[in-house]
This record gives C-alpha cells, structure tokens and sequence, in this order.
C-alpha cells in the first residue's frame, strides 16, 4: 500500500495550541501513522459526511482520505466534547 501525504487545514494549527505539550505529541504521532493505514484500527467513518475520525485520549482527529491523490487531510483536532461542533 502507498504513504499518503498528510495535509492539514489551517484552523488545525489554532487547535492544537490549544492543547497541552504532552498530548499534542501523542497525537501527531497518531496522524503521522494514518500515512501507512488511515482505515486502520479504531477508525470510525462519520455518517453525514466523507469523514472520517480517529480517538487519541480524550481527543479526537477528524480527516478526509483522498485515495485518487493519495491524501489524508486533517480537519480537526479537539476535546471529545467539541469536536462536532462546526467542523
């Protein structure tokens, strides 16, 4: 299976100042492994839309896979409580 190339949107970088150092590691290393498996193991596709999300802790990555390009892009990044709203 190819690497996909990992694309973030803008509003990714506000979202992740927002949340502390130690966290924002883990996840970066959770995105950096879609590359290699983006429908892998705990990967839930959101109903309404061509999205899907992946749990890390008590946050939440929400992407898109772009499998003609191939392209992952990182929508959003939040708190499990937040991450629905306005995505």
């Amino acid at each position: 299976m190819a690497s996909y190339e990992l694309r973030f949107k803008q509003s990714v970088a506000k979202d992740l100042r927002s949340i502390p150092k130690k966290d924002v590691m883990g996840i970066l290393k959770r995105i950096e492994a879609l590359r290699e498996d983006p429908r892998g193991e705990g990967c839930t596709k959101l109903s309404a839309l061509e999205r899907y999300r992946v749990r890390q802790g008590v946050y939440r990555i929400v992407y898109e896979i772009r499998d003609s390009e191939p392209l992952i892009m990182v929508i959003k990044v939040a708190h499990r409580s937040a991450v629905h709203k306005r995505t």
